[in-house]
């Protein structure tokens, strides 16, 4: 694993799978997603990971021109690096996924490695839910799986990555989702340095026990060798301790409300700057220095801001 020397702090602002009655804190309007993204990066947020939703009640939206009404503020308003989703949500088209990042032609997207069960139906009758897609949404996902198929990764790789400049955030949610990159890797279509996102908790993927953490980084660490920079996620709970653990090897982390609406058991986070702020917190109190943007983009290998579309 690459050491960069300096701890990435990327901030996934509004995701795909939270809904609005989950949280009377999730940004969902332009508006919203410009405020609390701009307060993430002042936090130390390095890089922002962003999706778009309907304003009016809050559904995960493919349409490029929501993406178009928050990410130019962003930019204005701060130096951070925008990575946009190509993962979408349940339903969404291939051509839903590369909408928005091929209209904007982003720094970064992420990009996940490989099909899988995504279950969080769990959640189904646990909230009061305020519009009806949202406890469908939870529901289908018992009945469908998410769709990332090897040739809708190489589409990604090559409509983004050769087309545009843009490079990946690697999503992998299991130990085989390491050997699909080392698979696409191999055939030339994608070059060091890899973000590897190593993410725990997600019914279907690989559990959040602190012992899976070695498990992905031992496997990444064969497949990559110093080509790669670790970082990780787990969704609920465990997230601070999973976080605390990559960044005391040498690795990065993200939050953010897409992967966590809680800020401490029990307790909603009121924005995703407060999420920033306590991991921030927690790494400089074990002396390991937070990554600028700048330095990101140097440690990534990124194209620069001032190469995207928007």
């Amino acid at each position: 694993m690459r050491k960069p020397g300096k701890a990435i702090i990327t901030c996934a602002v509004t995701g795909s799978i939270h809904t609005p009655s989950m949280s009377p804190h999730l940004p969902v309007t332009p508006d919203e997603i410009a405020e609390q993204a701009v307060e993430a990066a002042e936090a130390g947020a390095a890089i922002l990971h962003l999706h778009a939703r309907d304003p009016g009640d809050g559904r995960p939206s493919p349409d490029p021109d929501l993406y178009m009404q928050f990410l130019p503020r962003i930019k204005q308003a701060s130096d951070a690096v925008i990575n946009i989703t190509t993962g979408g949500a349940p339903g969404f088209s291939e051509e839903d996924r590369l909408a928005g990042p091929l209209r904007a032609s982003p720094e970064m997207t992420s990009l996940n490695m490989g099909s899988m069960n995504f279950g969080f139906w769990p959640l189904a009758d646990k909230f009061d839910w305020k519009h009806d897609w949202e406890r469908e949404l939870m529901v289908q996902s018992k009945r469908f799986p998410a769709n990332h198929n090897f040739a809708l990764i190489e589409r990604i790789m090559v409509e983004l990555g050769g087309g545009h400049g843009t490079r990946f955030e690697y999503e992998c949610y299991d130990v085989g989702h390491l050997y699909s990159v080392r698979h696409f890797a191999d055939l030339g279509l994608i070059k060091p340095p890899f973000l590897i996102q190593c993410i725990f908790g997600i019914l279907g993927g690989i559990g959040a026990e602190l012992e899976n953490f070695m498990v992905m980084k031992q496997a990444a660490d064969r497949l990559f060798g110093d080509d790669y920079i670790m970082s990780c996620f787990a969704v609920g709970r465990p997230q601070m301790r999973f976080m605390t653990q990559c960044a005391l090897v040498g690795g990065s982390v993200r939050v953010g409300l897409e992967d966590s609406l809680y800020i401490g058991r029990g307790e909603l986070a009121t924005s995703n700057a407060q999420q920033v702020r306590k991991v921030r917190q927690i790494l400089e109190a074990l002396d390991i220095e937070i990554a600028s943007p700048a330095e990101a983009r140097a440690i990534l290998g990124l194209k620069g801001g001032d190469a995207v579309a928007f």
